[in-house]
């Protein structure tokens, strides 16, 4: 009987360790999006970030006929799956979603650089703001077409 409660005690432990370790290695996966406050404080960024666009005079008339409250929303979810968090972006892959707009690498970088301006106005670290940016580089390839 002693050895079969050892057993017993010995896989209960495992089996502790083995989930906090999965929970470790979970928000070890999450990182960045915590870092950029959940999904509470990328939608914060979010919404500067899109004043900040149409107000920005090499880009904003590529956005003059934008429903800002659904892109807000958008990449809001973007950003969030991206940096690891739990929301699912359900919006078109972006070559689709540009593939008529003639969107040029500078248009691309000022972008970028809006998108910097808003996480500084929210006192979002460079660091965390660099392994967004990182993040969001890939997709200059589908975006830029000219």
């Amino acid at each position: 009987m002693n050895t079969m409660l050892s057993r017993i005690s010995k896989i209960t432990v495992s089996l502790f360790l083995l989930a906090s370790l999965s929970a470790h290695a979970q928000s070890g996966n999450d990182a960045l999006y915590q870092s950029l406050g959940g999904k509470t404080g990328i939608s914060t960024f979010v919404n500067s970030f899109i004043t900040i666009v149409l107000e920005d005079a090499r880009i904003n008339k590529a956005f003059k006929d934008t429903d800002t409250e659904r892109l807000a929303s958008l990449l809001t979810e973007q950003f969030c799956e991206l940096s690891g968090g739990p929301c699912k972006y359900s919006g078109r892959d972006m070559y689709e979603a540009h593939k008529d707009m003639q969107v040029t690498n500078a248009h691309f970088n000022a972008l970028a650089e809006d998108l910097q301006i808003a996480m500084e106005k929210h006192d979002v670290p460079s660091s965390v703001q660099n392994k967004l940016i990182a993040r969001l580089a890939p997709m200059q390839r589908p975006i830029v077409t000219k």
